[in-house]
């Protein structure tokens, strides 16, 4: 009679989207039924979901040229990430802030949250809570935010609000100093 020989082959790994760059407080990755704690240069995978806990702060290097920044609680999944062609990421609560430098390759990118659609064009923008509603603000670079069937675009110093999960965003309109500040200090 012959033996059964079964034979165990690891999952085929996920791609490689970047690693954890800073990290202050604790953050935590979850993919594929796994939970990983992450340090500061532990790698970040497509199909991660990125947590950070409270009072915590990480900022994730993807690819070569993309920085995104994370505030307390705040929950993100890399849907999608190719350095080269783009991806996509999902927002799922907390602020962030999305930093491509000026005169590197443009990738498309898309940010979705509950509240709406970020359609990224090489930029640094800002994307969470924020004066009671969902804000988006563009520091520098341009983007289009897509709610309830309607589309703003933004440019450098707009910024747009999103009352609920699911409302149109508002005209752009500029933010001022203090609100700028206070989005940039959730992810610093």
């Amino acid at each position: 009679m012959a033996a059964l020989v079964v034979v165990a082959t690891p999952a085929l790994a996920a791609d490689l989207a970047g690693q954890v760059q800073e990290l202050k407080g604790e953050a935590f990755a979850d993919a594929a039924q796994q939970h990983r704690t992450l340090n500061k240069a532990a790698p970040i995978y497509v199909g991660d979901r990125i947590s950070t806990g409270p009072a915590s702060r990480l900022t994730m290097h993807l690819g070569a040229d993309t920085t995104i920044s994370l505030g307390e609680k705040t929950e993100l999944v890399i849907d999608k990430f190719l350095p080269d062609t783009g991806g996509e990421i999902s927002l799922e609560s907390g602020p962030m802030l999305f930093d491509r430098p000026p005169g590197v390759k443009r990738i498309p990118m898309q940010i979705r949250s509950a509240y709406g659609l970020i359609a990224v064009r090489g930029t640094q923008f800002f994307a969470g809570p924020s004066n009671g509603v969902f804000g988006v603000f563009v520091r520098s670079g341009t983007l289009e935010v897509s709610g309830a069937g309607q589309t703003v675009s933004l440019t450098a110093g707009q910024g747009t609000n999103l009352q609920s999960p699911g409302a149109a965003p508002t005209a752009p309109a500029t933010w001022g100093q203090p609100r700028i500040d206070a989005a940039y200090q959730s992810v610093r």
